[in-house]
């Protein structure tokens, strides 16, 4: 009996194909991982694990400590998030609160990697500088007890020599009343 095989190449190009934010009818119906997601949202050309956006976007990309429209948020690997975890800015309700758009974090259905916009994310570091955060998390319909290190924000705007393209963000980045008082009670 012959088998045949597809190339490993190939396999691999569907798959992506298959989860691809591209493919989805709206970038909130995509199911999959942060990273692309968030490159699907910000606009902002970076590949690789979540933790390695922050490194990488160093002389592409402008980088900062202020919250923005369309901004990643890059959040630091840490024992609790192996790659680390990336989130696109979708509203800014105080210096410190803002609503993220991203994939990838609660469950929705029982089953993790679903888009979520509009999701309350808090500062908590002692500097006030963004170092550290709090994210509102489905399964406890809350704000999480955990606090996450983050590196900061990448912005979609070109720095330094290396090319790159200025970012668009997506229509679907934030919806068209998000729920800022809920923001607020949830961060505090």
């Amino acid at each position: 009996m012959r088998r045949n095989f597809l190339p490993l190449s190939m396999l691999l190009a569907s798959a992506c194909i298959a989860t691809s934010p591209a493919r989805a009818a709206s970038l909130l119906d995509y199911v999959g991982e942060c990273v692309p997601f968030a490159r699907a949202a910000s606009g902002i050309q970076i590949y690789g694990d979540a933790w390695t956006w922050w490194g990488q976007a160093d002389g592409r990309y402008q980088r900062g400590d202020v919250p923005k429209v369309g901004a990643v948020i890059v959040f630091e690997k840490s024992a609790r998030l192996r790659l680390g975890h990336v989130a696109v800015v979708s509203r800014v309700v105080t210096s410190r609160v803002v609503m993220v758009t991203h994939a990838n974090w609660s469950r929705q259905n029982g089953e993790r990697g679903h888009a979520e916009q509009d999701v309350t994310l808090t500062d908590v570091s002692p500097e006030n500088d963004w170092t550290e955060v709090k994210v509102w998390y489905r399964d406890r319909d809350g704000l999480g007890s955990s606090i996450y290190p983050v590196y900061g924000f990448i912005y979609g705007i070109p720095d330094g020599t290396r090319t790159a393209a200025r970012a668009h963000t997506a229509p679907e980045l934030t919806g068209r009343n998000p729920d800022y008082v809920g923001a607020l009670i949830d961060a505090y």
